[in-house]
């Protein structure tokens, strides 16, 4: 009886370490996948955050390629406005100088009909 009672508690030491040694194994495994997953999750965060500071830079560029568009259009429009304005000047000065013209004209034709 004590043999194999002896023998059953060897047997079941024997069971004990083995599975002491998997969970042990397993243990190893899991913590090495955790580190893993770690480590990729700390790679897609720097991507991600790498993707965005040049996302950023691009629209960065992007605003300021617009801001000087706008004052380059800006300075445009107050060009032609003033250009405008100078034809305008002009228009009038003829119309007046051809109102002068056909006065003169006609005060030459009244003439010369008398």
């Amino acid at each position: 009886q004590l043999h194999l009672t002896t023998s059953e508690k060897n047997e079941l030491a024997r069971c004990l370490e083995m599975v002491q040694n998997q969970l042990q194994e397993k243990e190893s495994e899991i913590k090495r996948e955790i580190s893993e997953y770690k480590d990729r999750l700390l790679q897609a965060e720097k991507e991600h955050k790498d993707a965005l500071t040049e996302a950023n830079l691009m629209n960065e560029v992007e605003i300021e390629a617009c801001h000087e568009k706008i004052s380059s259009l800006e300075h445009f429009i107050s060009s032609q406005k003033l250009e405008i304005e100078h034809l305008k000047s002009n228009k009038e000065q003829l119309n007046n100088s051809l109102k002068e013209a056909n006065q003169s004209l006609g005060e030459l034709l009244k003439a010369k009909v008398r």
